[in-house]
């Protein structure tokens, strides 16, 4: 029983590690915010392409990994971002404003 439960724990913590490491390597896309949605965590997106989610230039609603993004930016804002796509739903790891 013991041995079941620190492999689990020794699991978890790798996948917590395997997460982290795929974000940090994940490529930027840029995008132009259109809305935010602070209740709900979401943001709109008019973005370019996403290569690591093959995803062409479109207009889209993402959620937000943090809520603490979306205090940094405001519609109109030229940002540069990562996305994935987590448990069926598409969304922002990192945000920031371009240069």
């Amino acid at each position: 029983m013991k041995y079941t439960r620190i492999a689990t724990i020794a699991l978890a913590i790798a996948a917590i590690g395997n997460s982290v490491q795929a974000q940090a390597t994940l490529p930027p896309a840029q995008a132009e915010v259109r809305k935010i949605d602070l209740e709900n965590k979401k943001i709109t997106l008019k973005h370019g392409e996403i290569k690591n989610l093959n995803m062409p230039g479109m207009t889209m609603v993402f959620v937000v990994k943090d809520a603490k993004f979306l205090d940094d930016v405001k519609t109109g804002d030229k940002v540069s971002f990562t996305a994935d796509h987590i448990n069926g739903v598409f969304t922002v790891l990192s945000i920031k404003k371009a240069n």
